[in-house]
């Protein structure tokens, strides 16, 4: 019998692991007794921690500008004009009917503003993962009162990633389609290459051959491309009057062929559910729309455990940080020179405050260890100073280990602002070691075959950032503090990329320009990450990513590669 399941594990490690984990919500998790990070604020460091929570106020203020932009959507004559003369419901109030919550994990809500062709609210679409009849689903719902539902390239940007985590996670993807379309002018930059606008169908193609369910509701029109999105879904609902799929409009139509044809008679839900049979669905509003949806997520083939007692309840909420996450306000540096211990961000976090630190005495500059967050076991790999090369080997070491066990590793990044100079030979040769020793972690990190959420708490700069798991290294999902920087180096060290010589006004330039384009919002606006999260709601976020991430074990029937599902 054990070597018959050693055999089925080698051949289908990831069933193995699914059909395991099914009576998962009947085991216990091994007892830990880890110890207490006991660090309160000390009276040293004050200064450093008022400087810290001045600067955490002003990028909370622009947290708030920008949070109450996208809320606008594309303003109070577009909201009139989509409520009003075209009858429908705003993207929000459809997430109301739709999720069993308004407690969703929207993502990158700050996305397309301050792009160089103007501001898009949002990239003209929702993005995020909430629950359905209980379950994690990846939604896309465009926002038609942006530039009436047209998509720009970040909007395709923006629409690519929610597919990535739906593939990467396997989540369930549900489709709330009300788009005008490519926007023309920008076609180069949506149409030919490879992850531009034809990707999203391909990826739906993928997605249905790894048994990802998606469903898609035609709330609006669906346009040129945009009409492949429900016709490729493995279930499509259409809502009467207001949602259309046709490939060119009326107006096209007269322009050819002189005909005159109503959207209706053209691509309308009754067209599409009596006769071409691309919708499955008929709804007559858009709340019988969203009632069908939840009844289809309802079939799909996934067995939740069963809710928590009140006594696993109450010992969750006596795990609590012995501080306040509002503190975390004031541990948020504002340069790298103003970075605390990061164990006090760590106590800040976890379940407890309890924390397994690995190799304490070693590399010090870089924190490994393990820890419980809402009670999930997590191994951490934090920034605690300048990656050096036995930090490089203990962080490297440390992902080794978490691979082995299967631990999800979550990243706090804060690092260096410039790499370091080379002004002697015995400095030539500890830079090269450290190169070597940087590099194998960035193996480690690429080939780790664990979920991994990286959260940029200070500074993101140069190759210690990609060791730390930054954006190319492909993390299930990266979050940015409001106070975080994002550039190959921290702004007013620009003279470490420039030659000797250079003019002092050459440097002023390209600090200031690193000043601009380092920032948080700027990041989030052409989506480098996955959202800006405030300090305070970190173990929130992360307390989702784990039970979003932990979700697909529970789906019952993954194993089959199958093609793509055909609609007709």
């Amino acid at each position: 019998m054990q070597r018959c399941m050693l055999r089925f594990a080698e051949q289908r490690w990831k069933c193995s692991v699914r059909w395991m984990s099914s009576a998962a919500g009947r085991r216990r998790a091994l007892r830990s007794a880890f110890p207490v990070l006991d660090l309160p604020l000390q009276p040293i460091q004050r200064h450093v921690y008022e400087g810290n929570l001045r600067n955490s106020s002003a990028c909370l203020k622009k947290y708030t500008e920008c949070s109450e932009k996208v809320r606008k959507g594309g303003g109070e004559n577009a909201i009139a004009r989509h409520t009003k003369r075209n009858r429908k419901l705003l993207v929000r109030d459809r997430l109301r009917l739709l999720l069993d919550d308004e407690d969703f994990l929207e993502l990158s809500p700050f996305a397309g503003l301050g792009l160089p062709y103007g501001d898009i609210s949002s990239a003209g679409c929702l993005t995020g993962i909430g629950r359905i009849n209980g379950l994690w689903c990846v939604f896309i719902a465009n926002d038609a009162t942006v530039k009436g539902g047209t998509a720009y390239p970040i909007t395709v940007k923006k629409q690519l990633r929610a597919q990535e985590i739906a593939i990467q996670n396997r989540l369930p993807c549900v489709y709330l389609v009300d788009s005008g379309g490519a926007f023309l002018p920008l076609q180069s930059e949506i149409f030919p290459d490879k992850n531009q606008g034809g990707r999203t169908f391909y990826n739906e193609a993928i997605m249905s051959a790894m048994k990802i369910p998606q469903v898609s509701v035609v709330c609006g029109s669906c346009t040129a491309g945009g009409a492949y999105i429900p016709t490729m879904a493995e279930e499509a609902v259409m809502v009467h009057r207001i949602g259309t799929i046709f490939l060119g409009g009326p107006p096209l139509v007269k322009a050819a062929t002189g005909e005159e044809v109503t959207p209706e008679d053209l691509g309308g839900a009754r067209l599409h559910a009596e006769v071409s049979g691309c919708v499955d669905h008929f709804a007559w509003e858009e709340k019988e729309a969203f009632d069908y949806t939840r009844n289809i997520i309802s079939t799909l083939n996934f067995q939740l455990p069963e809710e928590e007692g009140e006594e696993t309840a109450k010992r969750k909420a006596e795990e609590e940080p012995l501080y306040s996450s509002e503190e975390l306000l004031g541990l948020a540096p504002q340069s790298y020179n103003n970075s605390l211990d990061v164990k006090m961000v760590v106590s800040r976090l976890t379940d407890g405050s309890r924390f397994q630190e690995f190799k304490a005495r070693y590399g010090t500059t870089l924190v490994t260890g393990f820890a419980k967050i809402h009670g999930h076991l997590v191994g951490i790999v934090a920034n605690n100073g300048e990656m050096s090369y036995e930090a490089a080997l203990k962080g490297s070491h440390f992902v080794q280990l978490c691979h082995q066990r299967d631990v999800p590793l979550i990243f706090l990044q804060n690092t260096a602002p410039t790499a370091a100079l080379t002004q002697s030979i015995a400095k030539a040769e500890k830079n090269s070691n450290h190169l070597k020793a940087q590099g194998s972690m960035m193996s480690a990190v690429a080939c780790a075959a664990v979920p991994k959420i990286t959260v940029v708490i200070g500074g993101c700069h140069g190759a210690d950032s990609y060791a730390m798991c930054g954006r190319a290294f492909d993390p299930n999902f990266l979050f940015l503090w409001p106070n975080a920087r994002v550039s190959v180096t921290a702004p007013g060290h620009a003279g470490s990329l420039l030659p000797p010589d250079s003019e002092q006004e050459d440097e002023q330039k390209l600090n200031r320009k690193l000043q601009e384009e380092s920032s948080a919002f700027y990041s989030s606006g052409r989506m480098w990450d996955d959202g800006v999260i405030l300090p305070q709601d970190t173990r929130k976020v992360l307390r989702d990513c784990l039970d979003i991430i932990r979700q697909q074990q529970y789906q019952m029937s993954t194993e089959k590669l199958q093609s793509a599902l055909l609609r007709m």
